[in-house]
């Protein structure tokens, strides 16, 4: 059985953002997707999402299950049935949820590794750790509440930014066959975006010069959404005659 439809809330989402040369993540990319550009940039980044009373539609609140998660993603384009789409490739999920890491990829989209988190919240300031079990990811953030976007984001507006990552709710991830991908769209019931001020953040995957070379890069801006009730949707398969690249394989 596949779910169509899983429920909860985000208790809290950073969305932790990298500017890099589209060059660089074009050839990280598999087909059919292109790098989706903000002002000439390509954008990749970290979407750090605590979850809660997560359960399929048809199962009440109370028995829903809480959990830390970590997605490292690249904004994408495509072209799908002759129109043009937005949305994310998801590199890889990390999870410290042992059912996300069972049911992910059975049964619903996107196949999930087990990783430690390490998170203190006060309110104002954030911090997150995250450790793979397999030793293949790891990251770190230290953050506080803004009044305003970083003035040297490549978004020239909180607005801008907001919009920019509403449109790209549709997630598409590899799984065991390198070139099928299952599509999972985040559907929030209300969006909003407030701004994070980074005072640290590393992530292995930037830390790799095979895939991102020294100077093709920088960080760029963070984003805080907290207490939304949210979907994921299932939205089906997309296959490509051409595998995830090598030096992106989760």
């Amino acid at each position: 059985m596949r779910l169509a439809i899983v429920r909860g809330t985000i208790e809290r989402r950073i969305l932790v953002n990298w500017r890099v040369e589209p060059r660089v993540l074009a050839r990280l990319l598999p087909e059919p997707f292109e790098p989706r550009l903000a002002h000439g940039w390509g954008i990749a980044g970290v979407c750090l999402i605590r979850l809660g009373h997560l359960r399929p539609s048809f199962v009440p609140q109370f028995l829903g299950v809480s959990s830390e998660n970590a997605a490292h993603r690249i904004a994408v384009q495509w072209t799908q049935d002759g129109e043009r789409r937005e949305g994310v490739w998801v590199h890889r999920r990390d999870t410290d949820s042992p059912l996300n890491a069972l049911a992910g990829g059975r049964l619903f989209p996107g196949e999930h590794h087990r990783a430690r988190f390490a998170v203190e919240e006060d309110g104002q300031r954030f911090a997150v750790e995250m450790a793979s079990h397999d030793g293949q990811c790891s990251l770190s953030l230290v953050g506080l509440r803004a009044p305003t976007l970083s003035p040297s984001s490549t978004f020239r507006s909180l607005e801008e930014a907001s919009r920019f990552f509403e449109s790209g709710s549709l997630g598409w991830s590899p799984t065991s066959d390198p070139a099928r991908f299952e599509g999972l769209e985040l559907v929030t019931l209300g969006w909003s975006v407030q701004p994070l001020a980074v005072e640290r953040v590393r992530s292995s995957l930037f830390d790799d010069r095979a895939a991102f070379p020294e100077g093709s890069f920088a960080f760029d801006s963070a984003l805080l959404m907290e207490n939304l009730a949210h979907e994921w949707h299932r939205r089906g398969v997309l296959r490509s005659e051409r595998p995830v690249a090598a030096a992106l394989a989760p």
